[in-house]
């Protein structure tokens, strides 16, 4: 009797370790594939132009002093002594592409593009989402701190960032309120946006009111814009 109820006890504790290792198994490859899926998926690609990147730099300098585009990679620097964008700003020095013509207020949108920022350069931020509850809400900031990416001031959120091409995308639900940012395919923070409202998306250089380095750059290839 003993030698029995043994034997279906064991047989009782490999069915559930069995199961388990099933489970975890399950589970892993659902993690193999949200990493390898595309976050475009499901999404619409945006015709873009070049009507639709308007560049802003300081507005005492000519273009080419502070911006260039070669090989399919746009080239953006700034110092930190450099004026604001226009006259009378208040604003800190930037060389930012802002997407312009494509300002939305609803549905889902999707920034995709690769950058690039060189070792050195830091106290900048390098991507923003402007508008919400007013044109001039502050939606997201992605910032290099040193040598990680920052979510606004607040927290890192990938570590040894610079010196090396990544992917960034960001999407924006409108209805949800609720911002997902991806770096190289994982997810690595799910915030809330400013409230609703007209918004748009800027990438480039625009520099920090602290710890900015007296230069500054990114570089930035590949930029799409999805929407569904």
């Amino acid at each position: 009797m003993v030698v029995m109820a043994s034997a279906v006890f064991l047989s009782a504790a490999l069915s559930i370790l069995l199961a388990i290792g099933t489970a975890v198994l399950a589970t892993a490859e659902v993690d193999v594939q949200r990493r390898d899926s595309d976050p475009a998926d499901g999404f619409k690609q945006v015709e873009l132009t070049e009507r639709n990147f308007k560049l802003q730099k300081p507005y005492d300098v000519p273009l080419e002093k502070r911006y260039s585009f070669k090989n399919g990679v746009h080239r953006l620097w700034v110092y930190d002594d450099d004026k604001p964008f226009k006259p009378h700003s208040t604003t800190l020095p930037r060389t930012e592409i802002r997407i312009k013509g494509l300002d939305y207020s609803s549905g889902v949108w999707q920034f995709e593009g690769y950058a690039f920022v060189p070792k050195g350069s830091h106290g900048v931020t390098i991507f923003q989402i402007h508008g919400g509850r007013t044109i001039s809400t502050l939606t997201l900031q992605l910032r290099v701190i040193g040598n990680d990416l920052w979510y606004f001031w607040k927290k890192p959120i990938v570590p040894n960032i610079v010196d090396r091409w990544f992917k960034l995308n960001v999407i924006h639900d409108i209805e949800k309120g609720k911002l997902s940012v991806i770096v190289d395919g994982d997810l690595k923070i799910v915030g809330k946006d400013g409230g609703k409202g007209a918004c748009y998306f800027k990438c480039g250089v625009y520099s920090c009111r602290k710890n900015a380095s007296h230069y500054m750059e990114a570089r930035w290839k590949n930029i799409k814009i999805y929407k569904k």
